[in-house]
């Protein structure tokens, strides 16, 4: 297990992925991350929907890429086989906050792993449709719930990206 800094250092988003499903032990340890990630009052307002059917993966890719304006047959979600979408209830006021503690979380986790992943965006455009408030029905997932990304999963297909050069200027001491 990499340590701690060394994680948050090395880990970058994933844009191509091996198509070979993880192990479900790891995908467990990175939703368990996720479940454990700092929330506003405590209230633990996201939610965690582990996608490995290929279907609704798929169906998941092309609402995706219809919002996002790609072209027909583009992947979004860059060929991994796992999404794991992160849900939060809108009622809470951290919302937003909480479930992106959980995405990090759960990035963090995977790189520790041996896993690829990457934030999606678009996860809110998605669950406001009809069509993905119906697929939370059709899961048994009720309430008034926002997208907040789909933490993508799998293994890499290549080399690890390069950390960018950081920009300077972004720290500032009140000493």
């Amino acid at each position: 297990m990499k340590s701690m800094i060394d994680a948050l250092l090395a880990r970058r988003s994933i844009r191509k992925y091996k198509d070979i499903m993880p192990e479900r032990e790891k995908i467990e340890k990175v939703i368990e991350a996720g479940l454990y990630a700092a929330s506003g009052k405590g209230l633990q307002s996201s939610v965690i929907v582990a996608i490995t059917n290929r279907e609704l993966r798929d169906r998941l890719s092309e609402m995706n890429r219809k919002i996002g304006g790609w072209a027909e047959g583009f992947d979004p979600f860059f060929g991994a086989p796992v999404v794991l979408l992160v849900l939060a209830d809108r009622s809470s006021a951290n919302h937003v906050y909480d479930g992106s503690l959980t995405m990090g979380n759960m990035m963090q986790a995977a790189y520790c792993l041996g896993l690829g992943s990457c934030w999606i965006n678009r996860a809110r455009e998605e669950f406001d449709t009809d069509e993905g408030k119906e697929i939370l029905k059709s899961l048994g997932i009720e309430g008034d719930y926002e997208g907040i990304g789909h933490c993508i999963l799998g293994y890499a297909d290549g080399e690890i990206p390069a950390a960018k050069e950081r920009r300077p200027g972004r720290v500032y001491w009140a000493e």
